[in-house]
């Protein structure tokens, strides 16, 4: 019988081919709602959103799980659109 694979192993093997330029999320980055943005950050299994050392948005789509997760939670505020991305870019799950 296989051992457990862990969650952090399953995304491991995930392939990603992401458009490096053009982001499938638009994040407005001047939304000035700390407890809005928190919650976005904590609802993100991809850790894409974060807050620099000033308290800053940093919004990183490379490594997205592409699960909807922020859009649900805040489009219009903080994600003004979320799309998936376009042609064959994006994530490739490996593992289901």
């Amino acid at each position: 019988m296989a051992g457990k694979v862990n969650v952090a192993e399953k995304l491991g093997v995930n392939k990603f081919n992401t458009d490096e330029h053009n982001s499938h999320i638009d994040v407005n980055k001047d939304y000035t709602d700390k407890k809005e943005i928190d919650r976005v950050i904590r609802v993100c299994p991809a850790a894409t959103y974060s807050l620099d050392e000033n308290e800053t948005l940093f919004f990183e789509h490379l490594g997205c799980l592409e699960c909807g997760s922020c859009k649900v939670l805040s489009e219009g505020k903080l994600v003004k659109s979320w799309n998936y991305p376009v042609g064959a870019h994006g994530i490739e799950y490996r593992l289901g």
